[in-house]
Order: C-alpha cells, then sequence, then structure tokens
C-alpha cells in the first residue's frame, strides 16, 4: 500500500520542476496549503447536501408548486396487467416496432392497436409527475443561485478574477483561504451529490452526457484542489454556474405555465450560455491555463492532465451549445419554447 501511494503521489508527477511535497507540509505559521485529505469532508457534506434537498423539496418546494396551482397528477389510464407485455417491456422494449407488435398481437389475439395502447399507457405511468419535476428544478435552481452568489462575491475581491495571470504568480505556494476552502468543498459535495442521485432523478436523453460531466467535474475539482491550482479553479467553477439557475428558473415557470416568462428565461440562458462557455472560457480560462501557466510555471504532467480535462468540458460545452441552438431555433420557429424548457437537462 505504502508503494501504491508513493507512486500515485509522485511528485514529479503532480508537482513542477524542483518543488516537493516536503516543501509544501510545513508552510509559515498561520498559513495553510491545500492537502488531499481536505477532500474528504466533501462526502460527508454530500450526504448532508442530499438530505437538505429532500428536506427543502418536501417543506419549501412542495408549498410553493401547490400556491402555483401545480399538483401530483394520478394516472388516470394505468395499463392492465400482462406478464407477458410486462417482460417485453423491462427486458426488451419500451416502444416496440412493427414486428414485435405484430407477434404479440398474434400471441396474446389481440387487436395491434391494443397493444400499441397497452404500451403508451405503461409508459405514461413511469413518467414522473410536473409536482416532482418542479421541486427537482426548484431545488436545483435555488443551489445554483446560492453557490453562484457566493463566488461572485467571494472572487470580486480576488487579483485573479480581473488579472488571470494571478493565478499562477508563486504558485504552488499559494495560501488556502477560508472562501477558498469553503466555495471547493461545496461545489465538490454538491457535485458528488449529484453523482449519487442523477441515477434515481428524473431520466432524460442526455443522461450519458451528463454522467461524463459530472465525473469530469468532480475529477477536475479534485484534481485542481489536490495540486493547489485552486484560484484558476474557483474561475472555471463560477463560470459554470453562471448559467444553470437561469434554465431551472425556465423549466419552473413553464411547469407554472407562465409562458412569457418561460420564454423570456429561455432565452437569457441561452445568451448567457453562450457567452460563458464559448466566449468566457475558451479565451479567458483556456488561455490563462494553457499559455499564461507556460509562460510563468511551465508545463509538468499534472500540468497536461489538469488542461485535457478543462478541454473535455468545452467538446461538451460545443455539443451542448449545438443542441441549444436546434432547440431554440425549432422554439423559434413554433413559437414555443416551453417544449425546448422539457428537453433541456442541467448544464
Amino acid at each position: 500500500m505504502a508503494a501504491l501511494s508513493a507512486w500515485f503521489w509522485n511528485e514529479r508527477f503532480w508537482l513542477p520542476h524542483n518543488v516537493t511535497w516536503a516543501d509544501l507540509a510545513d508552510p509559515a505559521p498561520g498559513v495553510e496549503y491545500p492537502k488531499a485529505s481536505h477532500l474528504l469532508s466533501a462526502l460527508p457534506l454530500a450526504l448532508g447536501i442530499f438530505v437538505v434537498r429532500i428536506l427543502f423539496e418536501r417543506f419549501i418546494a412542495s408549498p410553493c408548486a401547490f400556491l402555483l396551482n401545480i399538483h401530483a397528477a394520478s394516472v388516470h389510464w394505468r395499463a392492465t396487467p400482462n406478464p407477458i407485455l410486462e417482460k417485453v417491456f423491462t427486458s426488451i422494449t419500451k416502444c416496440p416496432d412493427w414486428r414485435h407488435l405484430d407477434g404479440l398481437s398474434k400471441q396474446l389475439d389481440w387487436d395491434v392497436r391494443k397493444v400499441q395502447r397497452w404500451f403508451r399507457q405503461r409508459r405514461n405511468q413511469d413518467k414522473p409527475s410536473i409536482l416532482t419535476k418542479f421541486c427537482e428544478s426548484m431545488w436545483r435552481s435555488t443551489f445554483y443561485l446560492c453557490i453562484f452568489t457566493y463566488g461572485i462575491r467571494f472572487l470580486w475581491q480576488c487579483p485573479w478574477m480581473w488579472e488571470t495571470q494571478h493565478c499562477w504568480y508563486n504558485y504552488p505556494y499559494q495560501v488556502l483561504t477560508p472562501g477558498l476552502y469553503h466555495y471547493y468543498v461545496t461545489e465538490l459535495g454538491f457535485y458528488w451529490s449529484l453523482m449519487f442521485s442523477q441515477f434515481t432523478d428524473i431520466k432524460r436523453k442526455d443522461f450519458p452526457i451528463m454522467f461524463i460531466h459530472h465525473l469530469a467535474t468532480v475529477s477536475l475539482i479534485s484534481f485542481s484542489y489536490a495540486n493547489n491550482m485552486l484560484r484558476v479553479g474557483s474561475l472555471v467553477m463560477c463560470v459554470h454556474d453562471a448559467s444553470d439557475f437561469i434554465l431551472e428558473a425556465a423549466k419552473l415557470a413553464n411547469y407554472a405555465k407562465y409562458q412569457r416568462l418561460c420564454d423570456f428565461l429561455f432565452v437569457l440562458f441561452a445568451v448567457v450560455f453562450f457567452i460563458t462557455r464559448l466566449v468566457i472560457y475558451p479565451l479567458r480560462i483556456l488561455n490563462t491555463t494553457l499559455f499564461e501557466s507556460w509562460e510563468i510555471i511551465g508545463p509538468y504532467p499534472s500540468w497536461w492532465l489538469f488542461n485535457s480535462l478543462l478541454l473535455v468540458l468545452q467538446v461538451l460545452h460545443v455539443i451542448w451549445s449545438y443542441l441549444i441552438a436546434g432547440i431554440a431555433y425549432k422554439a423559434l420557429v413554433r413559437g414555443k419554447v416551453k417544449s425546448a424548457c422539457m428537453r433541456s437537462g442541467p448544464v
């Protein structure tokens, strides 16, 4: 185990040239540097965030939904219990093609339309109610808004917010402040909670992309904390939080049937998303991590991995931007944005 730990924490991988872990282990009195062990506090925090979410959805989001006349509508037409069709539904396909429909029709001596109706009713049984969607979106919107507000207030006083070269001056001997620690650990705890709850939350079409996104985000936050790239990491987190709460707010307006508000919020979300992910992120974040850091501290093995993770996020940004642009175009042509809000997952 000791050999494995020594191999994993190899100084030549994690740290710039001529820097060792011993140099960071004994800072001056009153000075603290990030330690990988700090990241363990994010796991119980993730559990706490999940508990807060449950309480929030039950005692805050649900009453708000009822005030807006949003209720958990019951399924009026439930599929008749049928072991054969249930087996096909759970293990083969939820949307059978004509070949399956014809075979099942002959096997059960049912009309094809009756088989189709059964599958349609069975699919509707599994759909989450509007109330469930509203509560989930209200929780996400509230958290994203709070953490973005905290991030902006904290970074507004930091020199690296305005001159990104400060992310690398005196690196890696950069002091860990309480504000930066709380910002990082809270973000990491939230994304750990999303990693686990994604399997129980409402399933969306972009589930694989979102799973990769959460995995890359957790890896990036943990990695940047371990080798003290917190300054640029805080900028990355703030940029990503800027548009998320607006999308969730648009969904809330859609569920409450405030169509004009939904339209406005979705357009605002698209504008903020494009500006932060396709302009600020590559021109400010990637520019400083790829070029400014090269000039100030020079590349080393973990530097390459860090930038690779950032580039993975940029690829995802381009994919989502393409999807959002397509949804927005269709919505404008049809004159409805609400369908776009329904299909767009958290980004």
